[in-house]
């Protein structure tokens, strides 16, 4: 087949009803960290609040490090009435978004200056249903495109990068570019009305029809023969069975080496991206030139080089991508070292927006695409979001401490220069179990 021929068939591959479905439901999980992100960070230092007490407010984020551990209730508890008529995984993104728009309301009316106390209550609902339905969303994306379809994963994983960054990014420039003239609380009661409408999105999408009930049965037969209790065979397959999966299938080294490059690969990137919004306040640009260029421009350049990097993907392998990200990554992170020494340049932002936009796209096509050949068909859900969870530690937990970082260093560019080396033991690691990876890509597509 010439190459024109593959990158024809690459692209006739996005012509899939199902991936309309993933980017809508992409939409969904990535809204929430506006919500309590970027925006709430614009509210804060609007507000008053310093750099330290920014930062320790998105340690609300801390669930999405720790949502492995109620997951197996995503993939075992049938939700009563909404359970028979929208099927397992819309059922519970359905009650999530539910609890994300109540909570988004109450914040609406509130002055967080003054309120930061119930504000950060509210915030750490939304953070922990935003997490319980990010476990439903991933495990809805890898049911619909099983390892039987090994040859749709970028693709896949490039409707749900792109949904997520349209969730985040497109809420977030209305945000910053009205949030001037309407004040902050007329942009939560818009953002309110969002979720509304991301609520029917979930509502036209199909639901998936996997092997997933036959095969929890057969574990818990399994399970029986041991306890001699359903209760208890229930338990265990439900806790248990989903992580003993993991590392039988994987071998315990190899899933502990995996554990640590997936907490490692976007460590940089989550200090950088925590104090992202601050340094651009700091730095002199407005409310409108953060909207414009962060959000809208950004969210442009993510759609663009998602697309590119899915198809790069498909063509050139999952492992390469990652290279290429994580290298990027690292440099991108160096030019707003850059912007922090020459000052609030519009062209040079643009620069770095772009830059920046493409190495995330790049590393995170790649990235899920990773992860989510290493689940396996019965327990998706649950070891997705253990996979993902150590992902995210960096970008909620540990970076949490970005503020106080940016405070002890004293200097906008060393702290930027430190993220660009962060990535670089997760790269090395990458280059060292190059044949492994490639291996286990190998087997995934083979089953």
């Amino acid at each position: 087949m010439s190459h024109s021929m593959q990158w024809k068939t690459a692209i006739k591959s996005y012509m899939d009803k199902r991936l309309l479905w993933v980017f809508m439901l992409g939409c969904s999980s990535g809204f929430p960290w506006v919500l309590i992100g970027s925006n709430m960070s614009g509210w804060l230092k609007d507000a008053g609040l310093t750099r330290a007490a920014i930062g320790y407010f998105g340690s609300v984020f801390a669930v999405y490090a720790i949502n492995f551990m109620w997951a197996p209730l995503v993939d075992r508890v049938k939700l009563p009435f909404l359970g028979n008529k929208l099927g397992q995984r819309r059922s519970w993104i359905f009650l999530c978004q539910s609890i994300v728009f109540i909570c988004t309301l109450q914040i609406a009316g509130l002055d967080p200056a003054n309120n930061l106390a119930l504000t950060s209550m509210f915030a750490l609902a939304i953070a922990t249903a935003s997490a319980t339905q990010d476990v439903a969303i991933d495990a809805f994306r890898i049911d619909t495109f099983p390892k039987s379809e090994s040859s749709k994963m970028p693709q896949a994983s490039a409707m749900a990068v792109i949904g997520w960054w349209t969730g985040y990014s497109l809420p977030g420039y209305l945000a910053f570019v009205n949030a001037d003239s309407i004040g902050w609380n007329g942009v939560y009661y818009g953002m309110a009305a969002i979720v509304a409408l991301l609520m029917v999105f979930t509502l036209l999408v199909g639901e998936p029809k996997t092997k997933r009930d036959e095969l929890q049965h057969e574990a818990e037969a399994r399970h029986n023969k041991v306890v001699h209790s359903k209760v208890a065979a229930w338990f265990t397959v439900t806790v248990i069975e989903p992580f003993y999966d993991f590392f039988n299938r994987n071998g315990v080294k190899t899933a502990c080496t995996l554990l640590l490059f997936v907490f490692l690969f976007k460590i940089g990137e989550a200090f950088l991206g925590r104090m992202s919004i601050t340094f651009y306040k700091e730095i002199g640009f407005s409310n409108e030139q953060i909207g414009y260029y962060s959000k809208l421009i950004g969210w442009g350049a993510t759609v663009f080089f998602t697309l590119l990097g899915s198809l790069i993907n498909v063509r050139f392998g999952v492992i390469k991508g990652l290279m290429i990200g994580g290298i990027a990554m690292s440099a991108s992170n160096l030019m707003f070292a850059l912007i922090a020494n020459v000052g609030p340049n519009e062209h040079l932002f643009l620069a770095t927006i772009l830059v920046d936009n493409f190495t995330t796209a790049f590393s995170t096509v790649a990235f899920v695409s990773f992860l989510t050949i290493l689940t396996g068909e019965a327990f998706s859900a649950t070891q997705y979001a253990l996979l993902a969870s150590l992902g995210n530690l960096g970008r909620t937990t540990l970076a949490s401490f970005s503020g106080e970082l940016v405070d002890y260093l004293n200097s906008w560019p060393l702290f930027f220069i430190l993220t660009a080396v962060m990535v670089i033991p997760s790269l090395v690691m990458l280059l060292m179990l190059k044949g492994h990876f490639k291996a286990l890509l190998d087997k995934s597509q083979r089953s």
